[in-house]
This record gives structure tokens, sequence and C-alpha cells, in this order.
């Protein structure tokens, strides 16, 4: 009877953030995609105005149910001079067709993810930026997961993302805890680099696994639910709430 009641005490504790997103009305579980805005946000530069090179990723609460435990994330990038953004992304439903999960197209980078509103993770112009992005072609190539997509515990679209995070390290890119999946290390690796590139992590097929970096600070994976907190600046980070900033 001990070990039930904190059998049911931890996975309270996992499920707090996520039950705390419903009440907070944070994620619509009942819109339909063929609906769901899918307009673009604002946030990016237009590409006609801003001249210089431009790498951005960007996270948004995932569509319907799954949104109460994780975010979508996906790579933008348009090059010096260009006239439109190239989105990277791992699309499940590609999969269910018989086609490659990897989809690269034209696009609006700062789109709404089926209603869901994105966040920008990461922002780099300028020089900086060209020296990225075929960095970031070269790590989108060798991702190799390319004809599979598991939603739990992957690989899925942020498996990729850290994929690309960890091939590209000058990118410095911090993944949100609710990205379910970016723990999930290419090959069944037991060990490799944060996403960052700023430390490493010790991961049991995205499961269960613990990360020290210095951009992630400390994080615990169990069962995908990522418990962690930062020193710098001090933040706790929650399933399914995020990053809480202090």
């Amino acid at each position: 009877m001990r070990q039930l009641k904190r059998l049911m005490a931890a996975l309270l504790v996992v499920l707090m953030g996520p039950l705390l997103v419903v009440a907070c009305g944070k994620v619509n579980i009942n819109s339909d995609w063929r609906t769901a805005d899918r307009s673009p946000q604002g946030i990016a530069p237009s590409a006609k105005e801003e001249r210089r090179a431009v790498v951005q990723v960007y996270a948004a609460r995932a569509f319907n149910w799954r949104g109460i435990f994780a975010v979508h994330t996906w790579i933008a990038v348009k090059p010096a001079g260009g006239s439109n953004y190239v989105v990277h992304q791992v699309l499940g439903w590609q999969a269910r067709r018989g086609l490659p999960v990897v989809v690269s197209t034209i696009d609006a980078p700062d789109r709404s993810w089926y209603g869901n509103s994105p966040e920008l993770l990461l922002d780099v112009r300028g020089e900086e930026a060209t020296k990225l992005i075929p960095k970031i072609a070269r790590a989108i190539a060798d991702y190799p997961y390319k004809n599979t997509y598991t939603l739990w515990p992957g690989p899925n679209s942020n498996t990729f993302v850290a994929h690309v995070a960890r091939q590209v390290p000058e990118l410095r890119l911090e993944l949100p805890t609710t990205a379910i999946g970016k723990d999930y290390l290419n090959n069944g690796d037991l060990i490799g680099p944060a996403p960052s590139g700023t430390g490493w992590q010790v991961s049991l097929f995205g499961l269960l696994g613990l990360t020290f970096a210095q951009t992630e600070g400390l994080e615990a994976n169990i069962l995908t639910a990522n418990f962690g907190i930062d020193l710098f600046p001090l933040a706790l980070k929650l399933p399914g709430i995020g990053r809480l900033a202090f």
C-alpha cells in the first residue's frame, strides 16, 4: 500500500503541469485542423525588408490534446538577399503516407501551429547566420530517421531539431522541457552532447536520462517528463508547463 501511494504521488507530480495547462486554457483540445489558425504572427522579419541572412527556431504547442504535454519545433532559414524563408520540420503524417517525414518548404517561418501561436527560441542574423545555414543543411541531410516517426518517446519533430542543434553546436539552442523527443539520441546512443552543445546527457531511448549543461542546467527525464533547474538565470523547468523564471 505504501508503494502504491508513492507511485500515485509521483504520478500526480508528473501530471500537475499538464493539468495546469488545461486549467489555464493554454491549449484548445477540441480544435479542427481544417479550420485551425495557420496564419503568420508577425514575429519573423519580412524577407523583403531584412536582406541579411536569418536563422530562426520556433516552438508551438502541439495540435489538439498533444499540446497539453508537448510542443512542436521547427527551423527556418533565409540566405542573405533571399526573397523567401525555407522551413525545415518533421511531419508525422508523412510517415502514414509512406513518405519521408523531413519536409523542407518555402513558407512563412512564424505561422501558428494549428491554432497555437509560436514562440521564438532562436534568432540569428547577418554573417553568423550565413555561416550557420550550410552547416544546418548538412545536419538535416545526416538526420538518421528520415522515414521514421514515433510520437512518444521519439524520434519525432523535436528529435529532428535536437539533432540539428547537436550537429551545429554554434547555435547554442536550448529546447524547452516540453519538447518531448529532444532527448532521443541518434542510433540508440546512451551518451551524447546536450542539444545546446554546452554539456552532456545520458539517455535511454529518450525515456530515462539526465542532462547537465551550461545552457540547459540540470534536467532529469522520467518517461519523457522533464524536470530541471537553471541557475543562470534561476528558473524551474516542469513537465507540461515548461520554464518558470524567477
